[in-house]
């Protein structure tokens, strides 16, 4: 291989891992545990500005300090991916908590450099105080463990997303409400945090589904109207859910969106492997971009632990079958069932009276999240039933096949009569 070759390889190489490295974590940071992926992004910013700026209408920034890529969903309405806990149990963000991390970041736009957890706090509690959030059933007021608890989970996303960082003290004093914490703030980052198209304070829609497509959407494009501009938004919108979501199902697309699709689908999704190394797999109800490295994703499975194997177990169950509503009564049932046969492998939590509930509902969400199940109401009247999606059925379990050495299968050779 001659030089020219080697160095061109090693081009795309670096660009591939930079654009993987904005698609895993949208903010990089010029030091600490993103530095090196923060320095490829600074290296190769044109080309990836450009791909994602033609591809998908994100926006990339770059300056001395941080990298940011400002995703917009392709799907607002897709609450499966919450903000998380940094560590422990990884909670999901309570709706509380999304308020808190707004009113966080409000505060800390007009903050000095350095601000302590105490008087982040005292500012927030102010904030909240405001008559709109006190109609829509919102309240902060730092009376007691739940409420600091909140504030401390926003204050670890920041730091971990490089907008505040540790000076001295610690959270965990704050907590205990026995000492309290001193962060720097990171001005460049925090500007660059929003990713939205018009500003929120702009957005004047009612209802929260239109607020949201408000906020992501782009004012130029929509303000315009020709064959090329609307088949640029069914571009960007199709490359963005390929690029987030685990299945792109063609039920889910408008007449529009699926006519695109069908006359487009070698192309986009071509310039998506070139790009990420991600793999096209095309069925008849839709397209999954699958990761070899296994390293794209917030959702994994399968997955060690109890729940992990509970969450493959009801897969298999579910799988299984004609397509039908399971109710989460019968979901129990079943993990009941599995206690008893697989309990010694399990904590000793799972096989406690009751543990059922939980195990299935954060089962249920995993499989959510990876688009092979959606959830419902009932209609039995019961809590929510669970559908199957198309995806699942990777998952069922079939019967044994055995192969002859000619390597036909003894069904194939019972069939020809051999």
């Amino acid at each position: 291989m001659s030089t020219a070759s080697r160095s061109a390889d090693q081009e795309r190489a670096e660009v591939r891992r930079a654009a993987r490295a904005l698609l895993r974590e949208p903010l990089l940071r010029v030091g600490g545990r993103t530095a090196d992926e923060f320095r490829l992004v600074r290296q190769h910013a044109r080309e990836l500005r450009d791909w994602f700026e033609r591809n998908t209408g994100w926006g990339l920034y770059v300056d001395s300090e941080a990298a940011r890529l400002r995703k917009s969903p392709g799907n607002a309405e897709d609450a499966t991916h919450p903000a998380r806990e940094t560590g422990g149990a990884r909670s999901p963000f309570t709706r509380r908590r999304y308020v808190l991390l707004c009113l966080a970041l409000a505060v800390l736009e007009r903050s000095e450099t350095q601000i302590a957890l105490g008087r982040l706090a005292e500012q927030v509690v102010l904030e909240a105080a405001d008559p709109g959030l006190t109609a829509a059933g919102i309240s902060f007021t730092l009376e007691d463990r739940g409420e600091r608890a909140d504030l401390v989970a926003v204050v670890r996303l920041l730091s971990r997303l490089g907008v505040i960082a540790l000076v001295a003290g610690d959270d965990e004093d704050y907590l205990r409400s026995t000492g309290d914490a001193l962060y720097d703030v990171r001005r460049r980052v925090l500007t660059g945090l929003l990713a939205g198209g018009p500003g929120p304070s702009l957005v004047s829609a009612d209802s929260t589904p239109d607020r949201l497509a408000a906020l992501t959407s782009d004012p130029v494009l929509e303000s315009m109207d020709s064959t090329d501009l609307r088949n640029r938004r069914i571009r960007h919108t199709l490359t963005r859910r390929l690029l987030d979501d685990p299945v792109l199902y063609y039920s889910a697309l408008t007449e529009e969106e699926r006519t695109y699709l069908v006359g487009q689908r070698a192309a986009i999704t071509h310039r998506i492997s070139e790009l990420t190394g991600l793999v096209a797999e095309v069925r008849a109800e839709g397209i999954a971009m699958a990761d070899p490295d296994d390293d794209l994703t917030d959702v994994r499975m399968p997955e060690k632990g109890t729940h992990g194997h509970v969450t493959l177990l009801l897969a298999e169950y579910l799988a299984e079958g004609p397509p039908r509503a399971v109710p989460r009564a019968e979901l129990e049932e079943q993990v009941r069932g599995f206690a008893e046969r697989y309990g010694g492998y399990w904590s000793k939590a799972a096989k406690e009276s009751g543990a059922e509930r939980d195990l299935v509902a954060r089962a249920v969400e995993k499989l959510e999240a990876l688009a092979l199940v959606r959830t419902a109401p009932d209609p039995s009247g019961g809590s929510w039933s669970v559908h199957a999606l198309p995806a699942l059925a990777r998952f069922g379990v079939g019967e044994p096949v055995v192969r002859g050495s000619a390597g036909r299968s003894r069904h194939d050779e019972q069939e020809s009569g051999t």
